[in-house]
């Protein structure tokens, strides 16, 4: 692409921006609304949180519809409404894969740990690792597990919110974008401290109910401008990229030499195996009263998530379709801005309603990601707390009071540290780095819990081998691919010090994972405790002594 053109999209993209700047009174009062609104919930929850119980799982008083709701406003994030739209308008039909792989993956969860969950856990996914291993040391490693996963999955969030609020309000200096980044971090952390579950769960149902309403929206315009005809949009978006019939086909992204089918083939395998092993999903099946609420709470989900993945394909075609790809990357490299910069197309980039439209979408998106790191701060900070302060630095013997300011000053630490991982991360695809998110858990996490729940000779050195053993592979091979340093795109593009050719981990740290499990099981000198687990069968089975 020659400089001469790539400043015409440039200026075509600052141009989108300046419209939004010119109606900053409009967008700066939608964006208040939203967090006001959100504020005076959480305080109102605040003031309902009397004990752990209801700051851990809400009370366990929602019931399923609401915590399917609220499960979809936490896994509809960032990486769906703005990374996967960006992934489907830069790569076509290799970027709609990531939808399919994030829907697909709820059957895992329903399946195999949903109900088993519930009936065996208590707060945390280390109350079930724990039951009939030795606490200590399986609390502190599903503590650690918990909270890797949970930055990384932040580092997303964060990544958009920068270039959301950057594009909206025309800010291009990085002092600027770090500071939006910091914005979202402190707003976290007050929804945290102050409202704890019955709070995040509240604002995850608000905030999925307006993303479903956005959608909806913009897929309506979107259609209507092709008279409905999917066939046609498909037909313009792959025109209109410069790809043609290939935009249409696997392999724009994924598939054109063997690293990228590898992959393609690793990022598959950790998008449909991560979900089952998300803490800030996993937590969620404690809110509810019983296990088969925490079952149908799983099926409202997967029909309200199903619904949302199927609009990605006029929310991507359709930014394809009507905007320049070049214009898409000139705004953001990674395609983040995608679905903003098409509600400002859709509304008419020269119009009042075009700047309307787009402060209304943006704000929505922001209301996602407010959402979605209240869930994962309370995960990480809820694990800390009662796994590693209460079991393992207290033995115990912590008061309900005092778990709860541990998981207060957790959420503040957790927050800083996430704020200045998305400083460094605000120009990757948010869509790529839930991947890596995803491939964590399903290295460290889910292996251990299948394990703990279906194999009665697992021993307390298979959990620590497979939880410690697929977090360091998973972690190690990304900070040694190109999604941290030798590429354009990546972390440190300056630098290179790349070895691992793949951009996921997950086809050699989810088998690690699993295969660490049972070697360490298989050689361990420990008798596995056969009474404690038929205890957690029959529990997990039939809810016998559930909380």
């Amino acid at each position: 692409m020659s400089p001469a053109i790539t400043q015409v999209h440039l200026a075509q993209a600052q141009l989108a921006a300046g419209e939004a700047s010119e109606h900053r009174p409009l967008i700066i009062s939608l964006f208040a609304v939203f967090v006001v609104a959100t504020l005076v919930i959480t305080v109102w929850a605040g003031r309902q949180t009397k004990d752990a119980a209801d700051f851990y799982a809400g009370g366990r008083q929602f019931s399923a519809f609401q915590n399917g709701l609220a499960v979809s406003g936490d896994y509809m994030s960032a990486a769906s409404f703005l990374g996967i739209a960006g992934a489907i308008a830069l790569f076509g039909y290799d970027g709609f894969l990531y939808s399919i792989g994030f829907l697909v993956a709820w059957l895992v969860a329903l399946l195999l740990v949903a109900e088993p969950l519930r009936n065996s856990g208590r707060y945390t996914m280390g109350d079930v690792l724990a039951y009939r291993m030795r606490q200590r040391p399986v609390r502190t490693a599903a503590g650690t597990s918990t909270i890797v996963v949970s930055i990384f999955y932040l580092l997303a969030q964060m990544a958009g919110a920068g270039v959301l609020v950057s594009l909206l309000l025309g800010i291009t200096s990085d002092a600027g974008k770090v500071g939006i980044v910091a914005l979202v971090g402190v707003l976290m952390i007050v929804y945290v401290t102050i409202g704890g579950m019955k709070g995040t769960t509240w604002v995850q149902m608000v905030k999925a109910v307006l993303l479903i309403s956005g959608t909806l929206l913009i897929t309506f315009l979107v259609l209507l401008k092709f008279d409905f005809n999917i066939s046609d949009l498909l037909g313009k978006a792959a025109e209109n990229s410069g790809g043609g019939a290939a935009f249409l086909e696997p392999g724009l992204k994924y598939g054109l030499t063997t690293t990228s089918s590898i992959d393609f083939i690793s990022l598959g395998i950790a998008l449909v195996l991560g979900t089952a092993g998300l803490p800030h999903i996993l937590i969620r099946f404690y809110t509810v009263p019983n296990a088969k609420a925490a079952r149908k709470s799983v099926n409202w989900a997967i029909g309200i998530i199903g619904g949302f993945y199927l609009m990605t394909i006029a929310l991507g075609f359709g930014a394809a379709a009507l905007i320049s790809k070049e214009e898409i990357v000139a705004s953001n490299p990674a395609g983040n801005t995608a679905a903003p910069l098409l509600a400002l197309h859709l509304g008419g980039v020269d119009s009042a309603w075009g700047a309307i439209l787009l402060a209304t979408i943006s704000a929505v998106a922001f209301a996602t990601i407010l959402a979605v790191v209240a869930g994962l701060t309370l995960a990480s900070s809820s694990s800390f707390a009662h796994d590693i302060y209460a079991n393992v630095i207290r033995k115990g013997k912590a008061t309900e009071k005092e778990e709860i300011n541990a998981a207060r000053y957790a959420t503040i630490g957790i927050g800083v540290v996430s704020i200045g991982l998305g400083a460094l991360a605000r120009d990757l695809n948010v869509a790529g780095l839930v991947a890596l998110a995803f491939a964590v858990a399903a290295s460290a996490n889910l292996p251990t819990i299948l394990y703990s729940l279906f194999w009665k000779k697992f021993t307390t050195q298979g959990a620590l081998w497979s939880i410690y053993g697929g977090l360091t592979t998973a972690v190690g091979l990304v900070l040694f691919s190109p999604v941290v340093s030798g590429k354009a795109t990546s972390m440190f593009p300056d630098v290179d010090f790349h070895w691992f050719p793949l951009e996921n981990p997950g086809i050699i740290s989810i088998p690690a994972g699993f295969l660490l499990g049972w070697l360490g099981t298989v050689l361990s000198k420990e008798e596995p405790d056969t009474g404690k687990y038929a205890e957690l069968e029959v529990r997990s089975l039939t809810g016998t002594g559930a909380h």
